[in-house]
């Protein structure tokens, strides 16, 4: 089976061959420009460990970098700089500002404590902020598998340490808590954006007829595949907001199905606690998850890892829709096949894109060193009271207190985040959505996806003269 790099890399040269891009540019696009290898050690429990870890820049053609760090036993440089090139062309598609950058240190850490943790945290990020891996200027991270916002702090704090006089220190790393020059809805916005990309495809009756949907979500179903940060907050959101029923969730340890609808609240509490759906009193266990994957639905949201729908379970898929909430999900040629069974896949580059979004809202809260709103929320409420009064004079009656209430409420932080999430998904969306109904010869959303990203790139080092 070819390696999630590779897979990558024939996403982009599919893309290429509907475009106008020179192959040396092209070349220049694909290519990672470079790759830090770090081995660091750490004494811990009476003896040095020595741990090995990677930072990876892949594109350059708009500065700071960006892209997350992940702690994982089973990473490696290939997938750190296949993350690396997805983190390109999501910024690009969305039009986020920055190049595309991951970071990846092999180790478990359930195998160490959080003291422990956290020494191994605080060393791996001297050794990249020393060489300028870490810096608000250059280059950005964030939490991913198997890191959270506290690593994020401790990152952040290391970098103060070392340049005590960067004024814009807190901007070195994104998906800090938010007592520590974060940013509220951080946590939430992977999962966020999926539902507003959801959301937006629905609205689309032109993409609905592709696969003979009707623009009723309330009668649609969905599985989803990993209840992670992103998995959970996905499935809360989508079944909250566009009432579509959640009928399936797999984990890494068995899964669990339930035709009538699962509580993702009420599941999640239950694996948390017991670290497995087995027994699970609302819904039937499944030891075998990817038997769910196999399972009748509308919606299929992969919200895991890479490489779990492959060409030997892609033929068994049976949703008409699947949203790619991990990263690299889908092998090249399981996509293949989903393309003759024409399943509609929405890439990874654009559904999983609304954590670098709201990174970049974050990095420029800590640039600018004032919340968002802060200025005018008091201004607003009062032009909102004065209008209240004038439509009570006017109609001599009283406002209800619910409305009333919710107009003087003012606009909060959270709500300018979310509003201007929702924006970049759907400008995005509808940029791919151009490019693939435009253009006959694109045969898929992702293809076009790519299309969009590569040549916003190409564009961008063109006017530097590359």
């Amino acid at each position: 089976m070819s390696s999630f790099l590779d897979d990558t890399t024939k996403f982009v040269n599919k893309a290429l061959r509907f475009s106008d891009i020179s192959p040396g540019l092209a070349k220049k696009i694909i290519t990672c420009n470079s790759t830090y290898t770090v081995r660091f050690g750490v004494r811990l429990r009476g003896e040095i460990h020595t741990f090995e870890g990677w930072r990876s820049v892949h594109s350059e053609h708009m500065e700071p970098t960006k892209g997350g760090i992940r702690f994982d036993a089973a990473t490696h440089v290939e997938e750190v700089e296949a993350l690396a090139a997805l983190m390109s062309y999501k910024n690009a598609i969305i039009n986020v500002p920055f190049g595309g950058s991951k970071g990846g240190l092999k180790i478990n850490p359930n195998d160490w404590d959080k003291c422990e943790i956290e020494k191994i945290t605080r060393r791996f990020a001297q050794e990249l902020i020393k060489r300028d891996l870490i810096s608000p200027s250059q280059n950005v991270p964030a939490p991913d598998i198997g890191t959270s916002s506290t690593e994020m702090a401790w990152i952040a704090d290391e970098y103060r340490k070392i340049n005590p006089t960067d004024i814009n220190s807190s901007a070195c790393v994104t998906g800090k808590p938010a007592n520590k020059n974060g940013l509220v809805g951080r946590e939430e916005a992977t999962g966020r954006g999926v539902q507003y990309i959801v959301r937006e495809f629905f609205r689309n009756h032109d993409l609905l007829k592709l696969i003979k949907f009707t623009p009723a979500m309330k009668d649609k179903t969905f599985i989803i595949q990993g209840l992670g940060n992103v998995g959970y907050h996905a499935a809360k959101f989508i079944s909250e907001d566009n009432e579509i029923k959640l009928i399936g969730i797999a984990e890494h340890n068995g899964g669990i199905f339930n035709l009538e609808g699962i509580d993702v609240d009420h599941a999640k509490k239950y694996f948390l606690k017991h670290e497995s759906f087995k027994d699970y009193p609302k819904a039937i266990f499944i030891k075998d998850a990817s038997l769910l994957l196999k399972k009748q639905c509308d919606i299929l949201i992969p919200a895991a890892r890479e490489n779990v729908i492959t060409e030997k379970n892609a033929n068994d898929i049976k949703a008409k829709l699947i949203v790619e909430a991990a990263n690299g999900p889908i092998t090249y040629k399981a996509h293949s096949i989903l393309n003759k069974k024409k399943v509609f896949v929405i890439p990874d580059i654009l559904a999983n894109s609304g954590g670098v979004a709201v990174s970049y809202f974050e990095w420029v809260k800590n640039i600018r060193r004032i919340r968002f709103g802060r200025l005018e929320k008091r201004k607003n409420i009062i032009q909102m009271n004065s209008l209240i009064e004038a439509i009570e004079s006017m109609t001599g009656t009283s406002m209800p207190a619910k409305y009333k209430n919710s107009f003087l409420e003012g606009t909060n932080e959270i709500d300018l985040i979310r509003s201007g999430l929702d924006d970049m998904m759907i400008d995005g969306f509808q940029e791919v959505k151009k490019e693939f109904l435009n253009n006959e010869k694109i045969p898929d959303f992702r293809t076009a996806a790519y299309k969009v990203a590569i040549e916003k790139i190409a564009m961008s080092y063109d006017s530097i003269g590359l």
